[in-house]
Formats: C-alpha cells, structure tokens, sequence
C-alpha cells in the first residue's frame, strides 16, 4: 500500500495552465483568410487618381457619393452601394441630385483618372454644381515619399 498518494490512485491536483496553443492556431487560420478575402473586396472602376498633399475626409454615418472618371471618359456613380454604374453625362446630375435630396448632408466625390483631360473633370463638377449640389470634391492619393 502506497501512503505517499503519487501513484495511480492516488488523487492529483487540478491543472491551473490554458493551453492556449489550439487559439493560436485559428487566430493564425482567420489571419491568412483575411489576408486573402480583403483584396478580393475591394472593387469598382480602375483610376489611377493623382496624388497630392491633402488631409483625409472625415468619414461621416451617410457614405459620399462618389463619380468616377475613368481613362477612356466612361463616368460611373456609386451612390453608397458599392456599386458603380455607369451613366451619360446627361443621366449624372438626375442620378446625384435624387441621392443628395434625400440626405442633405451627403458629400459627392470625383475620382477622375489623372490620364483624363482636365476639362472633362470640370465639366462633371460644373454639372454636378448647376444641378444644385451643394459641394463637391476631388478624390486623391497621398502623395509617394
């Protein structure tokens, strides 16, 4: 008979570590699907938008409107759905204007690539101004160092 207790039937203190490896695991499986899912999200129409010095928008609830410009002309609006449709120049400012009346708070952006003449984007924001709305931005990236 074993009094010291150590052996099989003896009793054994409960365990006070986490094994915290099986978390490490998933939280590194849930890493690598982001790292891969994030760029497949990001889509819409392809501008190379200039860069230049120029602080950030403040992000509001009511996501801008955006009109893209891209290389060859073509202009798309996204009006919150992530989803950019393009529309004839005649066509924007009705599309702009039925999405800014409902919210008067919301900003409208142009994203015009940095190949498309510069009247074409002036055009846009003159229409965009004529039609009623109440400001309008220029889209940019930061500039490289």
């Amino acid at each position: 008979m074993n009094v010291s207790g150590g052996g099989r039937g003896g009793r054994r203190k409960p365990m006070a570590e986490i094994n915290v490896v099986p978390y490490i695991d998933v939280s590194l499986v849930l890493l690598i699907i982001f790292m891969i899912t994030t760029p497949l999200l990001q889509t819409g129409v392809d501008v190379d938008l200039p860069q230049a010095e120029a602080k950030a928008v403040d992000p509001k609830e009511e996501p801008p409107i955006v009109v893209s410009i891209n290389a060859e002309g073509k202009l798309f609006v996204d009006v919150g759905d992530h989803e950019d449709v393009e529309v004839d120049a005649a066509a924007l400012s009705g599309k702009v204007l039925g999405a800014v009346q409902g919210k008067p708070g919301r900003s409208v952006l142009i994203r015009g690539d940095k190949s498309v003449d510069y009247g074409k984007v002036i055009t846009v924001m003159a229409a965009l101004k004529q039609a009623g709305v109440p400001a309008v931005g220029l889209m940019t990236q930061p500039a490289e160092e």
